[in-house]
């Protein structure tokens, strides 16, 4: 069963949540290494619907990082995401690439806190939803915040670029 709080656990995500003043809630569970999906894994686990937790990807759009925050549900269409940012052409990115740009490790890559700010696209689906969950910056954590907040924190163009 998820453990719930509104206290900060410390990650580079959750600080950047507090120093802005956003309302949101951690949610840890045990992450099982052998999982084949961490969102899968964290959808069930914290006992939501898979396209209320949003994974983070990213990908090379004309050889430019960028963050792509999509639910877990459904897969990212690099066509969609290269149009949502006036690119032509959009690749997923090195994962050595993604973790050093970002500060943090595959499996908990969180939109927020980043050690580079990248420009981000976060799936339509997003809208209209009370909240969504996104990885809190570590496997086994993830934050829950209005998407009207994520967008806001991470200067994210709205857009349908997830599939399926």
């Amino acid at each position: 069963m998820a453990k719930k709080s509104k206290k900060s656990v410390g990650t580079p995500a959750t600080v950047a949540l507090t120093e802005a003043g956003v309302a949101f809630t951690t949610h840890s569970y045990e992450h099982d290494p052998a999982a084949p999906s961490y969102g899968e894994e964290a959808a069930e686990a914290l006992g939501v619907a898979p396209d209320q937790v949003f994974k983070t990807l990213l990908a090379e759009v004309d050889g430019a990082l960028t963050v792509a925050v999509v639910p877990v549900s459904g897969s990212l269409d690099l066509k969609a995401l290269a149009a949502a940012v006036g690119g032509k052409r959009a690749v997923m990115a090195d994962p050595g690439a993604a973790e050093r740009s970002t500060g943090y490790v595959l499996g908990g890559i969180s939109p927020l806190g980043q050690r580079k700010r990248l420009r981000t696209v976060v799936d339509a689906s997003a809208e209209g939803r009370p909240t969504v969950c996104v990885s809190a910056g570590r496997r086994g954590l993830e934050v829950e915040l209005a998407p009207e907040d994520l967008v806001a924190l991470t200067d994210a163009r709205v857009a349908p670029i997830a599939r399926g």
